[in-house]
C-alpha cells in the first residue's frame, strides 16, 4: 500500500486512530527482532529432536533406540513411558498424545524425543530408531471415512422452516457439490521453544505460540505439577494463521519434560519438512447443495450438507466445522435451511486452526451456490448475489441470530459503483468474444464474518498496566503478537487514555506470570479483547492520579483533564510525569489490572442456535481474471476492495492485514494443493512442492480502501471492529472469477465444476468436463 494511500488521523499523533507502523518493523527490516531461536544459549543448552511415524495406521509391536542412543551427541531420550504426569497434549478432548502408545494414527505421530548437544545431532539421531509395525487399514479420504462412518464425534445439524416442502415449492432447483483442499500455514518462523529449568520442578518456556495459558496448563498436566509452577512466555511469533493455536503445544511440552529431567536447558526449532508433516492444516471439505429458488434467483429453501476431514484426533475440529455451518449463510437470508456437518476421522495429521476457523469453507460453498444459480437463470451474478441479501423482515440467521448490523447492501453498491462493475461486465464480456485463447472472469463477492469465540468462556481478557513514576508506562495482557500489529494498537489505546505519545508505553512479552488464564489470540479478537482490558486497566490509573490532582490542587476530580499539553487540575497544567512523580510520592498506587468479558453473546451447542457473535465485520472484493485456455494457467490481473474496520485503531497496520489476509486465501484457492500418498504420506512437504504465492502473483492492481462510514454500533474498544480473519474471504471472488472464466470457454454449457484450488491441472479438468457436458 502506497503511503500516499493511507488514511491520516484526524488529531495527534500516537492515539488511536493514527496510522503508526508496526511497533517491531524496524527490528524487523534489521534482523534485530528476536524470537525464540535468537534467544542466547546458556551453557549446556540441548536441543530436541521427534523420532516421528512413518506409518498412517499401525500397530506399533517394538521400537528399537539402541543406535539413536549411541549417535553422537545424544544426552537422552524420552518416550511415553517417561512422563510423570498425563500423556496428552489435547486442547480439550483428552485424545491428542505427547508420544504414541499403543498404534500410530498417521505419518508424522511423535514416538519419542531425542536431546543432543546440537540440532543436527539430535536431527540425525532420531531417524535412527527402528520401528516394528503391524498395519491397520488406514482412511486417508473424505470419501473413505464416510464408507466406513468414521467420526470425531456426532454430525450436526442446524436449520429452521420446512426444506423439502419449500424445495418442492419453488419454482427453479438445483443441485451439485463443490470440494476445496486443505492449507498448510506457512509461517515464516516455525515451530519452536525453549525450556529453561527452575527450582523445585519450576520451567519457564519461551514459546511459540497463540496460546500461552493452554501451553502452560498442558505442561502441567505432563509434567503432573501446578499452573503456578509454569510460566510461559511469548515476545512473538515469526507467523501463526491458527498454526500455533494448539499445534505448538508438542514442541513445548516435549522441552519442558526434557529440561526438568535433565536439569539443563532445551531448545527445540523443527525444520520445515518435520514441521510440515507434524503440524495440522486447514480442514479439507466438500459441500453438496440443493437449492430452490425464484425467477429473480432468491432462494426459498435450501439444504447444504458439509463434509470435512478432521485427521485422526479431535483437536479444535467441533469448534472449527461449527463455524462452517455459522457461515454457510455469508450475507444472505434462508426462509428455510437445513445444514448439516460431518466431522471425519481419518488417518491423516489432526487438521486445526486457520484463518478464518471454518467459516472460509461454508463461504465458499454458498457462493458456488450464487453462481451456479445466476447460471441457471443467465443472470447477472451480483444481482442474484443482492437479491438474497439480508435486509429487513429477512434478517434472522439459520441459528437464530438477528443481524442487527448489516450493512452488506450498502458496502457492496458502493463499491460496485466505485469499481465500475457493469462497464467491467460489459468489457469482459466484449475480451471474451473476441479471444479464443484467453477468457476472462469477474465475480463481486461479499463477506459478513461473526466476532467472538464460540466457546462462550473464551471471550475474555486481562491486562496489567503498570505507570512510572517517570512518567513512562508499561503494558502486559493476554494477547500475542504474532505479525498482525496487536502490540501498536494496545499501545496507542493506553497512550489515548494519558493523552501521552505512544513512544511512552511499552508493551511487553506476554507472560502467563503476569496475567493468568488468558485465552488463545484467535477468533480475530485479539484487540477487542485485550484492548479493552488495556484500557479498563489504564483508566484506573488515571482516576487515581485525578483524584490525587483534584485532592492536591483544590479542584473536583471529574474536572481534571489529561491532554497532550499536559495535565490541567483547577488552574494548574503539569506534565505528565511530573504528576507521576507526586503521586509515587503521595503513596498512591500506579498500577492496575484490567478485564474484559465480551458481553450479549450466549450459545446452545445442542440445538445449534443462540447468539454466538457480539457483531459482524463486513466487506466485499471485486476480482478479475484471466485464464490461458491452453495450460489452464491464469492470472489475478486487478482486485478492488472495499472492508469495513469499524473505526479503525490503526488504518496502516487495518490495510497490511486486509491486504495479507486477501493474499492468503487466494493462495489457498488456486496454487496451494496438498498432496498425500497413498501411503499417507505427504508429499508437498516443503516449498519445492508446495506453492504459496509469490510477488509475481500479487495484482498488479489492488485498490483497498477502509470504508469510510464504518462503525461498531457495539461498545467495543472505540468502536473498531476485528480484521485478522475477514479479509480472507474476499479472496473467494478470485475462485469465483475463475468459475466464470472457465464457462465463458466453453459458452452455452453452464456454470463449470471447478474446485478449490483450482490448479491449471484443475482449470483444464474444468473446461474439458465442460466440453464434455450435453
Amino acid at each position: 500500500m502506497a503511503e500516499a494511500d493511507i488514511p491520516r488521523p484526524g488529531a495527534g499523533t500516537g492515539f488511536v486512530a493514527a496510522p503508526l507502523r508496526h511497533d517491531s518493523a524496524g527490528a524487523h527490516v534489521a534482523g534485530t527482532a528476536r524470537y525464540v531461536d535468537d534467544m542466547p544459549e546458556a551453557p549446556g543448552t540441548l536441543h530436541l529432536a521427534f523420532g516421528l511415524s512413518t506409518q498412517a495406521h499401525a500397530r506399533i509391536e517394538a521400537i528399537d533406540l539402541d543406535a539413536v542412543r549411541a549417535a553422537p551427541g545424544v544426552v537422552a531420550i524420552f518416550t511415553a513411558a517417561d512422563i510423570p504426569g498425563v500423556n496428552d497434549v489435547s486442547p480439550f478432548a483428552g485424545d491428542d498424545r505427547l508420544f504414541a502408545e499403543g498404534s500410530a494414527l498417521y505419518v508424522g505421530q511423535p514416538l519419542f524425543a531425542v536431546v543432543a548437544t546440537s540440532t543436527k545431532a539430535a536431527r540425525v539421531a532420531a531417524r535412527l530408531a527402528k520401528v516394528d509395525y503391524t498395519p491397520l487399514p488406514a482412511l486417508l479420504t473424505i470419501a473413505a471415512a464416510r464408507a466406513a462412518g468414521s467420526l470425531i464425534e456426532p454430525s450436526q445439524r442446524m436449520g429452521r422452516g420446512d426444506v423439502p416442502a419449500a424445495l418442492d415449492a419453488a419454482p427453479h432447483r438445483l443441485a451439485g457439490r463443490i470440494a476445496m483442499g486443505g492449507q498448510e500455514h506457512f509461517y515464516l518462523e516455525g515451530q519452536a521453544a525453549l525450556a529453561l529449568p527452575g527450582e523445585d520442578g519450576q520451567v519457564h518456556v519461551l514459546s511459540s505460540t497463540q496460546h500461552p495459558s493452554e501451553i502452560q496448563h498442558l505442561i502441567a498436566k505432563v509434567l503432573g505439577r501446578s499452573h503456578a509452577d509454569v510460566t510461559v512466555e511469548v515476545r512473538r511469533m515469526g507467523g501463526a494463521f491458527g498454526g500455533k493455536e494448539t499445534q505448538a503445544a508438542a514442541f513445548a511440552v516435549a522441552c519442558a519434560l526434557a529440561a526438568t529431567r535433565t536439569g539443563r536447558p532445551v531448545k527445540v526449532r523443527a525444520d520445515r519438512d518435520d514441521d510440515m508433516v507434524m503440524t495440522g492444516k486447514r480442514h479439507a471439505f466438500e459441500i453438496d447443495y440443493d437449492v430452490g429458488f425464484d425467477d429473480a434467483g432468491r432462494i426459498a429453501g435450501i439444504r447444504l450438507e458439509l463434509a470435512s476431514r478432521c485427521g485422526a484426533t479431535t483437536d479444535l475440529s467441533p469448534a472449527i466445522n461449527d463455524r462452517a455451518m455459522f457461515h454457510s449463510d455469508n450475507s444472505y437470508y434462508f426462509p428455510a435451511v437445513e445444514i448439516l456437518s460431518h466431522r471425519l476421522k481419518t488417518n491423516t495429521v489432526s487438521d486445526t486452526a486457520f484463518r478464518g476457523f471454518g467459516g472460509p469453507q461454508g463461504m465458499v460453498g454458498i457462493e458456488r451456490v450464487m453462481d451456479a444459480i445466476a447460471a441457471r437463470l443467465g443472470r447477472d451474478p451480483l444481482a442474484v448475489r443482492q437479491a438474497n441479501l439480508y435486509g429487513p423482515g429477512r434478517d434472522v440467521t439459520p441459528y437464530g441470530m438477528t443481524v442487527e448490523d448489516n450493512v452488506a447492501p450498502e458496502l457492496i453498491a458502493e463499491l460496485a459503483e466505485a469499481a465500475d462493475y457493469t462497464a467491467r461486465a460489459e468489457a469482459v464480456a466484449a475480451f471474451n468474444a473476441g479471444h479464443r485463447i484467453l477468457k476472462k472472469g469477474l465475480a463481486l463477492t461479499p463477506v459478513k464474518f461473526g466476532i467472538s469465540f464460540t466457546t462462550t468462556h473464551l471471550n475474555q481478557a486481562g491486562a496489567l498496566v503498570l505507570v512510572y513514576a517517570d512518567g513512562s508506562i508499561q503494558i502486559n495482557h493476554g494477547g500475542t503478537e504474532m505479525g498482525q500489529g496487536l502490540m501498536v494498537k494496545v499501545a496507542q489505546i493506553v497512550a489515548e487514555v494519558f493523552q501521552v505519545p505512544v513512544e511512552r508505553v511499552r508493551v511487553t512479552s506476554t507472560r502467563t506470570d503476569k496475567v493468568p488464564n488468558t485465552s488463545a489470540t484467535a477468533a480475530s479478537s485479539g484487540a477487542d479483547l485485550n484492548g479493552m482490558a488495556a484500557f479498563n486497566a489504564a483508566q484506573t490509573v488515571r482516576e487515581r492520579l485525578a483524584a490525587f490532582a483534584a485532592e492536591k490542587f483544590g479542584c473536583d476530580a471529574g474536572s481534571v483533564r489529561f491532554t497532550p499539553d499536559g495535565v490541567v487540575a483547577g488552574d494548574e497544567i503539569l506534565p505528565f510525569d511530573a504528576l507521576c512523580r507526586m503521586a509515587h510520592l503521595g503513596r498512591v498506587s500506579l498500577s492496575a489490572t484490567g478485564f474484559y468479558a465480551t458481553p450479549r453473546i450466549h450459545y446452545d451447542r445442542a440445538t445449534h442456535s443462540g447468539r454466538p457473535f457480539l457483531y459482524f465485520a463486513y466487506g466485499a472484493a471485486l476480482s478479475e481474471v484471466v485464464i490461458d485456455t491452453l495450460t489452464g494457467e491464469h492470472k489475478v490481473l486487478a482486485v478492488d476492495i472495499l472492508h469495513d474496520v469499524g473505526r479503525s485503531l490503526n488504518p496502516a497496520i487495518d490495510l497490511g492485514q486486509v491486504e495479507g489476509g486477501f493474499i492468503q486465501g487466494m493462495g489457498w484457492l488456486t496454487t496451494e494443493e496438498l498432496v498425500f500418498a497413498d501411503d499417507g504420506r505427504l508429499l508437498t512437504h516443503a516449498p519445492s512442492t508446495y506453492k504459496i504465492p509469490t510477488a509475481s502473483d500479487r495484482p498488479a492492481r489492488m485498490t483497498i480502501r477502509l470504508w469510510e462510514r464504518g462503525r461498531n454500533a457495539e461498545a467495543t474498544i472505540h468502536r473498531s471492529k476485528a480484521v485478522g480473519e475477514p479479509p480472507l474471504m474476499l479472496a473467494i471472488s478470485v475462485l469465483s472469477a475463475l468459475t466464470h472464466a472457465v464457462a465463458a470457454a466453453v459458452p452455452g454449457k453452464g456454470l463449470p465444476d471447478l474446485d478449490a484450488p483450482a490448479t491449471p491441472e484443475r482449470v483444464l479438468m474444468a473446461i474439458e468436463a465442460l466440453r464434455r457436458r450435453g
